[in-house]
């Protein structure tokens, strides 16, 4: 089982470690069993076959992402994450890909699990 993040300024940045090693298991364990991922604006699924879908198609674009936070704030085991992120480089096929965003993330914390994503929306702003 992949670490728990205990401080919540470490979430995006454990979220970027991992898609940057692939890891799409590591990448669910960030996630509550019921999250809502945002993949694309205005257009949320849930539920670990689609959500689990989604990241597959982001890694499979196979390039890093950056990422920056921005701003955490927290009240009791509930938290708001904003961190910038981009992707960009040669996709598999041959064609230039520049994704970026402003993501909006509400997180959950609990003692087993630490900081884990409620809703994942990296288009945030749009």
């Amino acid at each position: 089982m992949a670490t728990p993040v205990t401080s919540l300024d470490q979430l995006n940045l454990a979220f970027a470690d991992r898609f940057n090693a692939r890891d799409l298991d590591g990448l669910m364990a960030l996630n509550v069993d019921d999250v809502v991922f945002v993949p694309a604006p205005g257009q949320p699924v849930q539920g670990e076959a689609a959500v689990r879908g989604a990241l597959e198609q982001f890694l499979g674009l196979n390039l890093p992402i950056s990422m920056v936070v921005r701003h955490v704030f927290q009240s009791g085991s509930t938290s708001l994450a904003i961190a910038d992120w981009t992707i960009t480089g040669t996709g598999p096929d041959g064609s230039e890909i520049a994704l970026a965003g402003t993501t909006a993330d509400v997180a959950a914390y609990d003692e087993e699990h630490g900081w884990r994503y409620v809703i994942d929306n990296p288009f945030g702003t749009a």
